[in-house]
């Protein structure tokens, strides 16, 4: 199949292209740079200003662009965080609304920021009402604006991914307090935290390409979440390191302002739409998660 990607060079991008390229697809990877990039066999590199009526039948589309959300959200950070992912999916949106055969699915990125935040409340894909912060904001809007896909007669699937484990995003600063024997609970620790491994996030990526039956949104989570105290205490073990030194929630917010929402709050967030239509983890448990993460 052909397949058109966006966000193909970041950290879920790579591991998508690379286990689509080994099932035999040939992939577009749509980029703002392509000269930067040299292509494969199975993979070229095009940029947004490329002529659809030169490319083949695109079968799929997923949209993964979007400016990463780790920095201090200053006014102009927080403008390139919602920009970078509206004006991506408009642009996605267009390409498809050109090609003379549309694609059968498209698969746009989002997040379980939806929500907002909770310690108490459970999420499923049938909360349909969205949280009140800047990131559900981003999220909703990034959502309507992936809708438009269904005007052109596309299945649409906005895949919600939770905390990412692998040896790149959220992980890696999660486990560099715990690699410095200054590990311990965010605040009070039972903020929740929806993890899921990176290759269930392929996984879903692709179960949700090939099934026909899924669309709208779709939580990309492990089905067993776990509390902040939990998660690191857990995490410690794993890293053969202590567990033993709270850090105050006032410090985080100090050091990262408004993006420590990210990490000393949280929610509660189930795959359910996964887990009524089968799907099989391959990580539902966060200790063989993160031990599968330290043999990458």
């Amino acid at each position: 199949m052909n397949i058109m990607i966006t966000g193909g060079t970041g950290f879920v991008g790579r591991n998508l292209v690379k286990a689509l390229t080994e099932k035999g697809h040939f992939i577009y990877i749509l980029t703002r740079s392509p000269e930067r990039y040299t292509d494969t066999t199975n993979n070229v590199f095009i940029g947004y200003d490329h002529p659809v009526k030169d490319l083949p039948a695109i079968n799929k589309v997923i949209n993964l662009a979007g400016d990463s959300l780790f920095g201090y959200w200053t006014k102009k950070k927080k403008t390139v965080i919602r920009t970078s992912r509206i004006e991506t999916t408009q642009k996605v949106i267009q390409m498809m609304g050109q090609m003379e055969q549309k694609p059968d699915v498209f698969i746009s990125g989002s997040a379980v920021g939806f929500y907002g935040t909770s310690e108490d409340l459970i999420f499923t894909e049938n909360t349909s009402k969205p949280g009140d912060d800047f990131l559900a904001d981003v999220v909703t809007e990034w959502e309507q604006t992936a809708k438009q896909a269904e005007q052109l007669g596309i299945r649409t699937v906005f895949s919600r991914f939770g905390v990412i484990l692998g040896q790149q995003g959220a992980l890696s600063l999660m486990k560099l307090p715990v690699k410095m024997f200054a590990g311990g609970r965010i605040g009070n620790g039972e903020q929740w935290v929806s993890w899921v491994h990176i290759e269930d996030v392929v996984g879903m990526i692709e179960f949700c390409m090939f099934n026909e039956h899924i669309r709208g949104p779709v939580n990309v989570t492990a089905p067993n979440p776990k509390r902040n105290k939990d998660f690191t205490r857990i995490l410690a073990d794993v890293l053969n390191r202590p567990f033993w030194l709270p850090v105050p929630a006032m410090m985080v917010r100090t050091i990262i302002g408004e993006m420590s929402l990210l990490i000393a709050k949280g929610q509660y967030v189930l795959p359910q739409k996964a887990q009524d239509y089968r799907y099989s983890f391959s990580f539902p448990y966060l200790k063989e998660a993160l031990r599968e993460t330290e043999r990458q």
